[in-house]
């Protein structure tokens, strides 16, 4: 049987400071479209005819591509979700004293942060890569282009019009200074904590 996922729910699914409930609301929905196009991607590959697998088009490679931008899309989604709903602010402990070590200071790496979202066409994250043993803050221009491998995001930046279009417009600046006014750095950094590094 193939494998189902359920929509999470989200504190952060209300009007925050500068980010309005009209945005989140619809957001969420289509967050909730990831996750059931993941589930029906799920239940078609059950039956896909392997035999006819081919580089230029096959029932196969269409429903893995697809896969990966739903996953991708539910992933980022219910990073990016999970740490919003706080009052912004900075981290404490490790993970400030991590984000100092790798960008200089803690200013440093939200305008680097932020102008790398001013510059992306669809995510930014600040993962950690394991192999290096360093933050960095990535961009990725669709759902499943997540560049990186063997490095875990830590904070999800969402770029796409979406998620802000109806409160600022053209203005993506203003959205990802509002985005960082609501950061749960609680979460964060417990998600920071659950690495173990």
């Amino acid at each position: 049987m193939a494998h189902q996922i359920t929509a999470k729910q989200f504190k952060s699914i209300r009007a925050l400071d500068g980010i309005s409930e009209k945005t989140m609301t619809e957001h969420y929905k289509l967050y909730q479209g990831y996750v059931n196009k993941y589930n029906e991607i799920m239940t078609k590959l059950e039956s896909v005819d392997l035999k006819s697998a081919n580089q230029v088009f096959s029932d196969l490679r269409s429903l893995k591509t697809d896969l990966s931008f739903a996953i991708g899309g539910v992933k980022n989604h219910e990073i990016y979700f999970e740490h919003l709903g706080g009052k912004g602010g900075e981290p404490k402990g490790k993970l400030k004293q991590a984000i100092e070590r790798d960008f200089g200071s803690f200013e440093k790496w939200a305008e680097n942060l932020k102008f790398t979202g001013v510059a992306a066409r669809g995510w930014v994250w600040l993962a950690y890569d394991h192999d290096w043993k360093k933050l960095f803050n990535y961009l990725g221009d669709a759902q499943n282009t997540f560049p990186i491998w063997n490095a875990t995001p830590v904070v999800a930046l969402d770029t796409y019009e979406h998620a802000y279009w109806l409160d600022y417009g053209a203005a993506r600046a203003g959205y990802i200074d509002a985005f960082f006014k609501n950061l749960d750095w609680d979460v964060i950094e417990a998600r920071w904590d659950a690495l173990k590094v």
